[in-house]
């Protein structure tokens, strides 16, 4: 465990719960005044917590689609600390979501709904950087990185958007594309039809085609 973590938790209980490519570490800390997330990203590596943080705070005052209210970043010499507080939900892609895969499915077309309807023109961050050697057709305020699990769930219905660091205006479809495809990577993918229902439109092939390519090229996320 990051020694930032461990510095915050001090002596009520952690459970790390993800673990990125780049060695970034994620911990759940459950306090009695109730519980945070501390996300830790490892100095010297393209993953910027100060760039998620400006992101989360301006999407909670557009108030379109609950993300987790920001607490404090801090950063020293090993690396940054972001530290969030807990939305009332689960992954999609957790035992909750596998129980009910058409409800789980929905909830990532209806997530994704909320947030492009934020109108691009207000938006001040830039195309995700994996999408940004591609036109940009259909302009939306898009994730960046709509997979299954950085949307959470309760009750079967969309609870709230996590990992937003890559958050800015991009072509709709690049999210479209990456979020129904994720659903097959997490157990999900025969509820994929629920996913483009709850979102509202047709499914474009060559259009989806187009940006898994991208996703999946060896320059992509």
């Amino acid at each position: 465990m990051p020694p930032a973590i461990a510095a915050l938790a001090a002596h009520d209980p952690v459970e790390l719960v993800w673990q990125n490519e780049v060695g970034g570490l994620t911990a759940r800390i459950d306090r009695r005044s109730g519980a945070v997330f501390a996300k830790w990203s490892p100095a010297g590596t393209s993953e910027s917590l100060a760039a998620e943080e400006a992101r989360m705070r301006w999407l909670a005052r557009q108030g379109a689609v609950a993300v987790p209210a920001v607490l404090a970043l801090t950063a020293d010499a090993a690396g940054e600390l972001l530290v969030t507080a807990a939305i009332d939900g689960a992954s999609l892609a957790s035992a909750e979501g596998r129980r009910d895969p058409e409800s789980a499915a929905a909830a990532l077309g209806a997530g994704l709904r909320r947030l492009h309807a934020v109108p691009p023109d207000r938006c001040p961050f830039p195309a995700p950087d994996w999408t940004a050697s591609a036109p940009v057709v259909d302009a939306v305020v898009c994730h960046g990185d709509p997979c299954a699990p950085n949307t959470l769930i309760a009750g079967g219905r969309f609870a709230g958007l996590v990992d937003l660091g890559r958050v800015g205006v991009g072509d709709r479809w690049s999210d479209l594309a990456v979020a129904s495809w994720s659903l097959e990577w997490n157990g999900l993918g025969d509820a994929e039809p629920a996913f483009w229902r709850a979102y509202g439109v047709e499914p474009d092939p060559s259009r989806i085609a187009r940006w898994r390519q991208l996703w999946d090229a060896p320059s992509g996320p």
